[in-house]
């Protein structure tokens, strides 16, 4: 004689598994999110401190017979060139979320959001840069 009964999982079985994973879910989900804000903060630190080495380079180099023994910072469009301040392009900030990535305004104040525009805020006549940007909570403009 066949025995009728089938293996498999019981309705209370599978439930009482989809509460612990839903309870595991709430546990991750905001250790991730923590992760994601955290790897942000070090990418634009990282990014503003390669930005202002370079910009402190190219001050240096300026102060050299080489370079014409006038220390002076760069310009917006000596920064923005991909061969002038940098070796390469401007560096990504991770908190941009204009139309144009990296864009780089004209500021008045270290850490004062300028323009509509986000990207890096910079100051040509004494080479001060920051992360030009209103997200809130961050305080990235500090940095």
């Amino acid at each position: 004689m066949r025995d009728s009964r089938r293996g498999g999982f019981t309705l209370i079985e599978l439930v009482i598994v989809i509460v612990i994973l839903g309870i595991l879910a709430t546990q991750a989900i905001p250790t991730y999110l923590s992760l994601v804000d955290d790897a942000k903060k070090a990418s634009g630190k990282a990014n503003l401190g390669a930005l202002r080495s370079s910009i402190s380079v190219y001050y240096a180099y300026k102060a050299t017979p080489m370079g014409g023994e006038s220390a002076t910072w760069p310009s917006i469009t000596q920064l923005t060139d991909e061969s002038t301040v940098l070796n390469g392009e401007m560096p990504d900030n991770p908190y941009d979320t204009g139309a144009t990535k990296n864009d780089v305004t004209t500021g008045t104040a270290r850490g004062v959001v300028s323009g509509a525009a986000m990207g890096w805020g910079y100051i040509p006549t004494s080479g001060v840069i920051w992360i030009n940007s209103s997200t809130s909570g961050i305080s990235e403009n500090g940095w």
